[in-house]
């Protein structure tokens, strides 16, 4: 072959090897599948309902902020104990340091651990909410997120307002060990202030999924227990449960409406009910009037008045 061919050759192959790159794909997602009924449900309107399938009403996952805002009044959300850090105090080594995981999750879930405590108002009335972020480790409950639902309580207690707390959660963090198994106590103890010493309602929002030490604690002891429709809620899985007493269990096991049945919780509330459902049932368990904020400064002016 000629230099000229063996040239020309080369070039040929140099050109075929190199094939361009994809671009990559940007363009944002417009549509999500119901995993329930396989309804294809626009993205805005989805966020708009909650994320509440239009359809059937099946309840997808909602992001801790986005629950909070829906709840709450807007522009009345005070952020607290944003810079507690877990520690890995038992240097503990699965498949990866626990610090290490630590330091990824903090980075994309965007925030350092798996809990969001506020200062709110619902509907005028002034309380302290917390609500479970899942994509923090499975929402794992260790000693930043028992310190800080400790805190909500107290706080709740010194300015004797009522306490909300969502819980999405598979449990105790198993990397922190008993430390983590002692938040159960720690918290509990916290709400036993609240409700005996200063007299405040603590209402419990359970939502899929709500398990281990979270559901065995803190989670089962409101005064008012609301949960989403078709929520997982237990103690330990309905696979473990069943290979552990060799029986099978009943249909619907450990959901919302399965425990509605048998008493363990007071209702069942629709996401894009609750906000109106709260602050109803807030004032009567605090013995205020309907309608709103305007109505309790109106009643504190009628007993003022000679």
């Amino acid at each position: 072959m000629s230099n000229q061919g063996r040239r020309w050759f080369e070039q040929r192959k140099d050109f075929i090897g190199r094939a361009k790159p994809p671009e990559e794909d940007t363009t944002p997602d417009l549509w999500t599948r119901c995993p329930s009924c396989g309804e294809m449900l626009y993205n805005e309107a989805l966020e708009q309902n909650l994320q509440v399938c239009m359809a059937c009403g099946h309840h997808l996952p909602l992001g801790a902020e986005a629950r909070l805002e829906a709840l709450c009044d807007p522009g009345s959300l005070v952020h607290h104990d944003t810079e507690l850090v877990a520690v890995d105090a038992l240097g503990f080594v699965d498949s990866k340091p626990y610090a290490k995981r630590i330091e990824q999750t903090r980075a994309k879930a965007g925030r350092n651990d798996a809990f969001v405590s506020v200062s709110a108002t619902l509907d005028g009335l002034p309380v302290e909410v917390g609500c479970f972020d899942f994509r923090f480790m499975g929402g794992s409950m260790g000693s930043v997120v028992g310190e800080c639902i400790t805190r909500l309580y107290e706080r709740a207690t010194e300015r004797r307002v009522p306490a909300i707390v969502i819980s999405a959660s598979g449990g105790a963090r198993m990397q922190e060990g008993v430390l983590s198994l002692m938040q159960m106590a720690k918290t509990c103890a916290a709400l036993a202030r609240l409700q005996d010493e200063a007299g405040m309602p603590y209402v419990s929002i359970l939502t899929h999924p709500t398990t281990g030490g979270v559901a065995a604690s803190f989670a089962m002891l409101g005064d008012l227990i609301v949960a989403e429709p078709g929520a997982l809620i237990g103690f330990a899985g309905p696979r473990v449960i069943q290979q552990t007493i060799g029986q099978e269990l009943p249909e619907g096991f450990q959901t919302s409406e399965y425990l509605l049945e048998h008493g363990l919780i007071d209702a069942i509330v629709e996401r894009t009910e609750l906000r109106r459902v709260l602050s109803r049932v807030l004032r009567q368990m605090l013995r205020l009037p309907p309608g709103g904020p305007r109505a309790v400064e109106l009643e504190a002016a009628d007993e003022t008045s000679p």
